[in-house]
């Protein structure tokens, strides 16, 4: 495996995750990661469908952390352990945001869209009264909206979420369907020197590409962009790293030679 860094991950502290952190970072020590980033869920004023789902995805930062620090000592010979968290993005709570990113000293930070105009496309209903390119078509739209009030993060995460739950997932949605707005967005995230990951998540949502797709990421180094993680958005050990040796040979015929790792905020680009 030449992708030695998983830049996405969740363990029990993330709402939809039961893995205590250190079956997490034992499996990844199994697998020969170098480097293992966890980014636990923090999505304020999420929209539940449950009563008994209720804060679910806010984290206990606190005591994440503190376990965090704990395994990063005891495996240090063994891993190198990154404190991480997954933002989902919502323009209505920006500032609140913006006052939790800075509160913590984190090494690195995904944004993402988890939530489009207060509806998760995880559930049927998003899709629901329309046709599946008009839903996507909201959901690109949305994340322009997001960077428009947010901006302190490092990688905007799975920038195509919405396909892994469409009726039709990718079956027919392509790049060249929504180029008008997604260019807007990557000319954006280029600029102003943020990242895109590549999510090998979609593995498990039985997708035709990763997350974003192939053509996506192509895109965003044409138009300049530099900075691209890799991360299997696990929440069980068995998902870990999976599909990365995939990930590595897109980068290559995207035009990358290398992918990040974040410390401290700061970028180190890793050759492939």
């Amino acid at each position: 495996m030449a992708v030695l860094a998983d830049y996405h991950l969740h363990s029990s502290y993330s709402g939809d995750s039961r893995t205590p952190m250190e079956e997490m970072v034992k499996k990844g020590i199994e697998l020969g990661l170098k480097y293992m980033c966890f980014t636990e869920h923090m999505d304020m004023d999420y929209v539940y469908i449950k009563s008994e789902e209720e804060g679910m995805f806010e984290l206990n930062t606190d005591s994440y952390l503190f376990d965090l620090i704990k395994y990063k000592e005891k495996y240090a010979d063994r891993t190198d352990l990154r404190f991480g968290v997954e933002i989902g993005v919502q323009p209505h709570i920006s500032k609140e945001l913006a006052k939790y990113a800075k509160e913590y000293e984190f090494d690195f930070i995904i944004a993402s869209s988890h939530l489009c105009n207060r509806k998760d496309p995880y559930y049927p209903y998003f899709f629901e009264g329309r046709s599946e390119e008009e839903a996507y078509g909201e959901y690109f739209a949305s994340i322009m909206d997001n960077l428009r009030k947010f901006s302190n993060f490092d990688v905007y995460g799975h920038l195509d979420y919405v396909v892994r739950y469409g009726p039709r997932k990718d079956e027919v949605y392509s790049y060249g369907k929504y180029k008008e707005i997604l260019d807007e967005v990557l000319g954006w995230l280029a600029e102003h020197g943020k990242g895109i990951e590549i999510n090998t998540g979609a593995v498990g949502y039985g997708l035709k590409e990763l997350n974003p797709c192939t053509d996506i990421i192509r895109r965003y180094r044409e138009l300049g962009g530099e900075i691209i993680t890799i991360g299997s958005d696990a929440h069980t050990p068995d998902r870990i790293a999976e599909g990365f040796d995939r990930a590595g040979e897109i980068l290559k015929s995207c035009g990358f030679r290398y992918y990040t790792v974040f410390s401290r905020r700061t970028p180190e680009y890793i050759r492939l």
